[in-house]
């Protein structure tokens, strides 16, 4: 009786951990791959990227590979990406995040726009996660300043909870994300880590998930190391 009542626990621990975690879909695998790409290329860029002193700042990286602009008279922004934290040591498993943001006039076209977002703040971290964020309303944000060595920033920078950088068909340019809603794609995230975990606890580290190679992937290309060599940037 005993034994049976052993392998019965046993069952159900096993089912419980098959099922904690969810399966990804082949769109979050991608998303996690494209981010990985984006993040990468904007780091990297010698006169337009990131600068090393700002990123060193940044508590979490919010990463929106090809957002997407499409208008007639009322048109709209929209896309998916991910999020990761910084800890004391490396960074946590990124979280799937989306952003959406409306818009009125007379307009036409259509374009695609790669975007990182860089949260400052702890503050800026927890209205983040908490439900959804208002850009420029609940959370100041402002485009950051550019270049490799660059040190400078203007004080509407320095005091912003995010900072933006963005590129359009290769080339950096500034992108007005005033009024966008920025907040967790929790179809996603309980697609990969199941349906029972917080983003937040995922994001800020308080609790232990396991990472496909993807999501590896991205993590480590926010851990990469940059420096500015002849000919180009160095990674290491």
């Amino acid at each position: 009786m005993h034994s049976l009542r052993t392998l019965a626990v046993g069952a159900a621990t096993l089912l419980a951990s098959a099922t904690a975690f969810g399966v990804p879909s082949k769109e979050d695998v991608k998303r996690l791959d494209e981010s990985t790409l984006v993040l990468s290329e904007i780091r990297g860029a010698p006169d337009t990227g990131i600068p090393d002193g700002i990123w060193k700042q940044a508590q979490c990286v919010v990463v929106i590979p090809s957002m997407k602009k499409a208008a007639f008279i009322v048109g709209g922004e929209w896309g998916t990406g991910v999020m990761s934290c910084r800890t004391s040591s490396s960074w946590t498993a990124p979280v799937f995040m989306s952003l959406a943001k409306g818009s009125a006039g007379f307009q036409i076209g259509g374009q695609e726009t790669d975007l990182v977002l860089l949260v400052m703040n702890r503050e800026g971290v927890e209205k983040l996660l908490s439900n959804k964020v208002t850009l420029g309303t609940d959370a100041s944000i402002a485009a950051g300043p550019v270049g490799r060595t660059a040190s400078a920033a203007t004080d509407v920078q320095l005091h912003a909870e995010m900072l933006s950088y963005s590129r359009s068909k290769g080339l950096f340019a500034g992108v007005d994300l005033s009024g966008g809603t920025l907040k967790p794609d929790t179809d996603a995230n309980a697609r990969m880590y199941g349906p029972n975990v917080p983003a937040t606890h995922i994001a800020l580290g308080r609790v232990a998930v396991p990472m496909i190679a993807s999501a590896r992937a991205f993590t480590n290309a926010l851990g990469m190391r940059y420096a500015v060599a002849t000919g180009g940037v160095k990674k290491y």
